[in-house]
């Protein structure tokens, strides 16, 4: 009887403690305005990469835009991460191009990744989430 009385008073100690929540915490800034939204999608997919909405395990979430924003993803386990923003300024759900192949919308990418003729690689915008809480921070930009 002891024994059933030290483990359920040693159980309920633990349950009364909260897990730790694996999050990556990003704040954008550098946006042109508030107008529509900032699509996030956060992936451990090279191949796919900026592209992650073709990964069904990928993290993604939309946000209305502002002066600064905020975005939170929950649950995220360890691994190799990028991340891959969209200032959909429009709200049409796609990144508008002049011409066929210049952004005319806003962009961003873990580790504020360079641009230059194509999005970046994966290996350019890559981070390691291990467990808790990690803050990011992307600089929104703009090509025209």
């Amino acid at each position: 009887m002891r024994a059933l009385t030290i483990l359920a008073a040693t159980t309920g100690a633990f349950a009364a403690v909260p897990a730790a929540a694996d999050e990556v915490v990003i704040t954008v800034t550098g946006l042109r305005s508030a107008e529509g939204t900032v699509r996030a999608c956060m992936t451990t997919e090279e191949k796919i990469f900026p592209k992650c909405i073709k990964d069904p395990a990928s993290h993604r979430t939309v946000v209305k835009a502002g002066e600064a924003v905020t975005i939170r993803f929950t649950g995220v386990e360890p691994g190799k991460y990028a991340v891959a923003l969209l200032h959909d300024e429009n709200d049409n759900g796609k990144a508008d191009r002049a011409l066929g192949m210049m952004p005319k919308e806003g962009y961003g990418f873990s580790r504020d990744a360079p641009v230059r003729m194509a999005p970046p690689k994966f290996r350019d915008a890559v981070f390691e989430h291990k467990t808790g809480r990690q803050d990011i921070a992307i600089t929104m930009r703009y090509f025209l």
